[in-house]
């Protein structure tokens, strides 16, 4: 792969790293990369479970509204990663997230794509939205209240609070709590324990459980760009942002 993304195999488990620390920020390249390597590990029948990893400090940070695609056309760079990460949920391999530092906005969606996710009491998950001043994205419409329920969902995406480790846990949204220093031990172990049941009926299972999903992800999508496209002619998304790359508090006025 490329040297923004590793792929290493053992014992029934791929493990895909990205490589863009510290934040591992996504753009429609990575995730490209991650879809397209999911896709071969799907034609492997070696490969029974995958763990989606990173490097450096924190999981994954979204979309960098300071460079890259995301410093321009806002509403054009998100419908290109989005409907490039709406391809995550056709494949039919385990995914297990193993999510140290923070999961935030976008990134927040990638981990929930995932099957499971791996948390340390350090993981902090943020849905970050309402604090940017915009809708969210990445499916989270449907794969947020699907893992945590709908009044979680809300409270999470309404007030863009974060969430540590333990408290991911006791919520659903995380589903093993690692030891400090023990994050991709823990997420590989989960996943090796998947690899060692019978393959075609976890495949069978996995589709049962996630009939439709699919189709809700890509149905919610078309609903969250659009809501995103308006947002982002606000002052408010603008003051969002801003303040985002300021490191301060927004100040919003519903303008």
């Amino acid at each position: 792969m490329s040297s923004e993304l590793s792929v290493t195999t053992s014992g029934g488990v791929a493990v895909l790293e990205m490589r863009r620390p510290p934040a591992n920020h996504f753009d429609e390249a990575l995730i490209g990369q991650i879809v397209d390597a999911a896709r071969q590990l799907d034609n492997d029948r070696e490969t029974r479970a995958i763990v989606l990893a990173a490097q450096g400090k924190h999981f994954c940070g979204g979309a960098d509204f300071g460079s890259g695609d995301f410093a321009g056309d806002h509403a054009a760079a998100a419908e290109r990663l989005y409907r490039r990460g709406a391809q995550l949920f056709d494949i039919r391999t385990p995914i297990v997230a193993a999510v140290q530092g923070t999961a935030v906005g976008g990134g927040l969606g990638l981990a929930c794509a995932a099957d499971f996710r791996v948390a340390e009491s350090s993981s902090r998950f943020v849905a970050n939205f309402a604090r940017l001043g915009f809708h969210q994205g990445f499916g989270l419409s449907v794969t947020l209240p699907e893992i945590v329920g709908r009044q979680v969902a809300a409270d999470l995406l309404l007030t863009g609070r974060r969430v540590g480790g333990e408290e991911a846990v006791r919520i659903g949204l995380a589903d093993r709590l690692a030891e400090p220093g023990r994050l991709r031990e823990t997420a590989t172990e989960l996943a090796l324990r998947i690899a060692e049941a019978a393959p075609l009926a976890v495949r069978s299972i996995r589709a049962t459980l996630r009939d439709g999903l699919a189709e809700r992800v890509r149905a919610a999508l078309d609903h969250e760009l659009a809501e995103q496209r308006v947002l982002w002619a606000t002052k408010d998304s603008a003051e969002g942002i801003r303040a985002s790359l300021d490191r301060r508090t927004p100040v919003f006025r519903g303008e």
